[in-house]
């Protein structure tokens, strides 16, 4: 039905709410190109401590856009700040909680801590688990945790997983298969 037809009071709401819809679709891609201007800016810039306010800048500015976190996740990695590590993708993942990829980051870095942090680690694996179910990195470090806590059975289960889900990743199948025959069961 066209807005002409509508009565003038439903008619001017209506077109109210065509207006605002697309004044929020040009906010957000407003702010997407706002974020990505400040990456790409935080890239080329020599002064590393401008480059992370500019990558978490861009993280509040449009928190869905994954750059950012990439680029932090990395910065804090090298520096071997595991605890910066999982603030940033624990931020991603409150705006896209499906992101693989973010769990099994918070994942690593919680076993790069001093002492490892096995539970928090295991968490973050079965979460990505959860999500992608053939995600062979996760159930095999699901399987290495497990078998490191003693619970051989279900480690056994999420190594033979890794193995068959691993494809083409041949690292990953390697570890799998190496931590079977520890277990004993190669």
């Amino acid at each position: 039905m066209a807005l002409s037809r509508l009565p003038k009071s439903i008619a001017g709401f209506a077109a109210a709410l065509i207006i605002l819809a697309a004044v929020a679709c040009w906010g957000q891609e407003s702010n997407r190109a706002k974020a990505h201007a400040l990456v790409d800016a935080a890239i080329q810039m020599s002064d590393t401590e401008q480059a992370v306010k500019s990558l978490w800048q861009a993280t509040d500015i449009d928190p869905t856009l994954n750059e950012p976190y990439i680029y932090l996740g990395l910065f804090y990695n090298s520096r071997e700040d595991f605890a910066k590590v999982v603030e940033v993708y624990k931020k991603l993942v409150k705006y896209q909680p499906r992101e693989v990829s973010a769990y099994l980051n918070i994942g690593e870095a919680y076993m790069s801590f001093t002492p490892l942090k096995y539970q928090e680690a295991l968490a973050s694996y079965k979460k990505a688990y959860e999500i992608d179910p053939h995600s062979a990195f996760a159930a095999l470090r699901i399987g290495q945790i497990l078998a490191h806590q003693g619970n051989r059975a279900e480690a056994q289960r999420y190594l033979k997983q890794a193995v068959a889900d691993s494809g083409k990743n041949a690292t990953v199948a390697a570890e799998a298969q190496k931590e079977l025959r520890h277990l004993g069961v190669l």
